[in-house]
């Protein structure tokens, strides 16, 4: 979209249709030829014109749910710990986390590999940076092992690329919940 300021009204649509999108991905299990743009239109409750002029192909609008997921994901982070110890509050950001790698599945599945790499690469180190913190304050209040950093659990957590998403809602969160507890001090 070019870099003028948005009127209130299409701010309010434009969130409209990524919360539709990402609604949409979650419902077909990250299916993303399942996702029918003219439906999304009309769940947000804006024209086609109206998502297109957002969106002018679904790979923006994919591109868009992946960010928007991303910035819930990393903005969860200071809440949960104000809420929650450290462990507990990486264990349920690490479910919510599920959520995030459900949605990117679908994105890298439907945009070229070439623009796959530059969002990615553009947003990446929020997520490390997000779960750092949450690391080093497990680690500050002794809950989490030291010697543990966040290569080492994002490399655990590549294990859900090769859930097969048929196992998905079983599989992922014991995966999850197999690197919490070795997360754990001995």
């Amino acid at each position: 979209m070019a870099s003028r300021e948005l009127r209130s009204d299409a701010v309010a649509n434009r969130g409209r249709i990524v919360e539709v999108a990402r609604a949409e991905l979650s419902k077909s299990n990250g299916a993303v030829a399942d996702l029918k743009l003219h439906a999304i239109a009309k769940a947000a409750g804006v024209g086609q014109g109206t998502l297109y002029r957002h969106f002018p192909t679904r790979e923006h609008l994919l591109a868009e749910v992946y960010r928007d997921e991303l910035t819930q994901l990393v903005d969860a982070v200071a809440p949960l710990l104000a809420q929650h110890s450290p462990l507990d509050a990486l264990t349920s950001w690490l479910d919510r986390l599920l959520t995030y790698a459900r949605v990117k599945r679908g994105v890298m599945a439907a945009i070229e590999a070439s623009a796959w790499h530059d969002l990615y690469a553009d947003q990446h180190h929020r997520l490390d940076d997000a779960l750092g913190t949450l690391l080093d304050r497990g680690k500050a209040a002794g809950q989490v092992r030291a010697g543990v950093d966040v290569t080492d659990v994002l490399l655990l957590l590549g294990a859900l690329s090769r859930v097969p998403e048929s196992s998905w809602d079983t599989r992922a969160p014991t995966i999850v919940a197999v690197i919490v507890d070795g997360l754990r001090p001995r």
